[in-house]
């Protein structure tokens, strides 16, 4: 496998709009493969999507009651439910027909009155004059031949539903890119209560949320110490498109990342963020292709990490569109980061804003626990001004 060049790009320190932008800068992994439209949930389609047939396929009712002809009273000439066939006839002034909704409409319909509309005597049937037709056109939704759905797009149940009302019952989709977790640090532990110097691991769930939000797959996590040779046999033995490093981003002695992935002759995209919290993180690549995200050890830094360049590299990967940014006013007291952006957990207020919430710190998941969204504020941020919002996995 041959690494990806993404472009030239400044490794020391990047703003953070831009390591975003790295990120989501990644092509789309992998050839595109073939599954049934009942199970591409979540996967973004590697192709357009092109009717086979229209919807509706045929001229139908669009309320349950009487379709008519002309002026009322009407009398009932027979009756059209939906799946079966259409009536033999034509309806001539004055005629009706009981029909169902999305049942074919009979030649010679005017309109379609619905049941509440209408009085019913001995076959005769009487109301005020239609003000609407309630009939649905062939192909008003969609043509034969129209996209119905487009490359990048990801398969929702709404997405899933109107490919099957097209008529195309398998689609073409990215695979989904596998993440592997490696956690580093002599003092983390999984289970239990920690003695004295130790800490308990809080990365797995957040890097597990994020790449199923982003439409790839958790594979998985192994939790070594700080040993640069236990590093890189993790590295080295795992498969996984995605390899998030947890701790060993800053440059401290129990630090390797850095190192070990230079010495595998890997290379690095970015090297830090001038961002707070969570400036150590990075964004490598190995010499056979595989992407390696290196998240801070702080919990709330490497949530800011994995917002920042895990989620858009795995989205991207996944072929999905770019997330539609969403910005909204910011209010409360956040002390801005002049030489770069601050991350601070928000929570989404009833007027359309947000509400920053205080005592966030690099590591503690607490304040975040309670946020709605994490909010990007810019060095020239002020109170009540608008901000991005990324939101909280």
């Amino acid at each position: 496998m041959v690494a990806v060049a993404v472009g030239n790009v400044d490794v020391a320190h990047m703003a953070w709009a831009a390591a975003r932008d790295v990120a989501t800068a990644v092509p789309a992994m992998g050839a595109p493969v073939k599954v049934a439209v009942d199970s591409a949930h979540g996967l973004a389609l590697a192709k357009d999507v092109t009717a086979t047939v229209a919807s509706p396929p045929f001229m139908c009712a669009a309320m349950d009651g009487y379709a008519v002809r002309g002026l009322g009273p009407w009398r009932v000439v027979g009756k059209v439910l939906a799946g079966a066939a259409p009536l033999p006839h034509k309806l001539m002034p004055g005629e009706g027909a009981e029909i169902g909704t999305g049942a074919i409409v009979p030649d010679g319909t005017d309109a379609v009155i619905p049941y509440e509309q209408c009085q019913v005597e001995h076959d005769i049937v009487t109301a005020e004059p239609p003000t609407r037709r309630h009939i649905r056109h062939a192909g008003e939704d969609f043509p034969v031949g129209e996209v119905v759905a487009s490359a990048g797009q990801r398969v929702t149940a709404a997405v899933a539903g109107v490919v099957a009302q097209s008529g195309v019952d398998v689609v073409w989709v990215t695979p989904q890119p596998s993440v592997w977790l490696i956690v580093t640090g002599d003092e983390v532990i999984t289970s239990g209560v920690p003695v004295a110097g130790q800490v308990r691991e809080a990365h797995t769930a957040v890097v597990a949320a994020l790449t199923g939000r982003a439409g790839g797959v958790f594979a998985g996590r192994t939790v070594i110490g700080d040993d640069p040779q236990l590093l890189r046999q993790e590295l080295e033995a795992t498969s996984a498109k995605v390899v998030v490093v947890s701790g060993s981003s800053s440059a401290g002695r129990a630090d390797h990342l850095r190192e070990v992935l230079t010495g595998m002759g890997g290379r690095w995209l970015i090297d830090g963020v001038a961002c707070r919290p969570g400036h150590p993180q990075g964004l490598g690549q190995t010499v056979d292709g595989r992407w390696v995200v290196s998240l801070p050890g702080n919990p709330f830094a490497g949530m800011v990490a994995g917002l920042t360049l895990l989620e858009p590299l795995v989205s991207s990967l996944a072929g999905r569109d770019p997330a539609k940014a969403l910005r909204l006013p910011v209010s409360g007291h956040v002390g801005p980061y002049e030489h770069g952006v601050r991350l601070v957990p928000v929570t989404l207020d009833d007027r359309g804003g947000a509400v920053v919430i205080a005592g966030s710190r690099p590591g503690s998941l607490r304040a975040v626990a309670r946020a709605d969204a994490v909010a990007v504020i810019e060095p020239g941020w002020t109170d009540g001004a608008v901000a991005e919002l990324l939101l909280v996995p």
